[in-house]
């Protein structure tokens, strides 16, 4: 597969449904979904319209976050969240993007992030480097966690599950006492891509869709930086939590996440 040329034709496709995502801006919820998550009706457009698209432009399938499709470990699957951070798109926020990564065998070979109220596309293949708006960027180098910005995935305190809510507050105030500099932008694909930017120096996700990862992961190893779960351990599609960060900071979290403790202790 020439990765660059599957890029090419799918950075067209997400070009095509640009417009129809901003027009739908502060759509309504259309599909109720587990827990206190929806679905806009242009959430099932656009993965309809991209994943028809890709099909015919590529003849490689599609796994996307409202419809499903081939296994993600497949020899080759593209993987969609047609509107990531569906909350903020919804309430008529900025920070809401479209992600598109491809898998070959579960391993991140390329991914493209566009930002379409903001007019940022990311792009980037096995090898690097990561490309913003089709320009080729620095590799990240060695970041101090007290230098970075830290972006972390929203939930309630009273929250339990995988990563329970005090495990979240705790995980939080210990990373406060290093860098004071915190963020929470409720959309996991723009946290992953802005790592890959180094506007951010570390992202910390919760979560475990591969939808949301999957292009993310692909454009932080592009541009040099490190991507795991929360354990430590390398990031599959299997994954349940993701770690990206700029060599450096990825050690320091690293140890906060050890000095916090297990999230069963919460």
């Amino acid at each position: 597969m020439d990765l660059e040329a599957l890029v090419a034709e799918a950075s067209a496709i997400l070009d095509d449904a640009t417009e129809p995502f901003l027009a739908g801006h502060r759509a309504d919820s259309a599909v109720a979904k587990k827990g206190n998550d929806f679905a806009t009706e242009v959430d099932l457009a656009i993965e309809r319209q991209v994943v028809d698209a890709l099909v015919k432009a590529t003849g490689i399938g599609v796994h996307g976050e409202e419809f499903g499709g081939p296994d993600v470990n497949s020899p080759w699957v593209w993987v969609l969240d047609p509107v990531d951070g569906t909350f903020n798109y919804a309430a008529g926020s900025p920070m809401a993007a479209i992600l598109l990564g491809l898998l070959r065998n579960g391993e991140p070979v390329a991914g493209l992030t566009w930002l379409p109220f903001t007019s940022q596309r990311y792009t980037a293949v096995e090898g690097g480097p990561l490309m913003k708006n089709g320009v080729a960027q620095p590799k990240l180098g060695h970041t101090e966690l007290a230098d970075a910005l830290v972006a972390a995935g929203s939930f309630s305190a009273d929250s339990r599950g995988r990563f329970p809510g005090q495990y979240r507050v705790a995980l939080l105030e210990n990373l406060s006492r290093v860098s004071s500099r915190l963020r929470m932008h409720g959309s996991t694909g723009i946290d992953l891509a802005y790592v890959a930017d180094g506007i951010l120096g570390a992202a910390i996700s919760f979560g475990s869709h591969v939808w949301d990862h999957a292009a993310g992961v692909a454009l932080v190893r592009a541009a040099g930086g490190v991507v795991t779960n929360l354990a430590g351990e390398q990031w599959t599609p299997a994954s349940k939590s993701a770690l990206a960060a700029a060599p450096g900071a990825h050690a320091e979290i690293l140890e906060i996440l050890r000095d916090t403790g297990e999230p069963d202790d919460y």
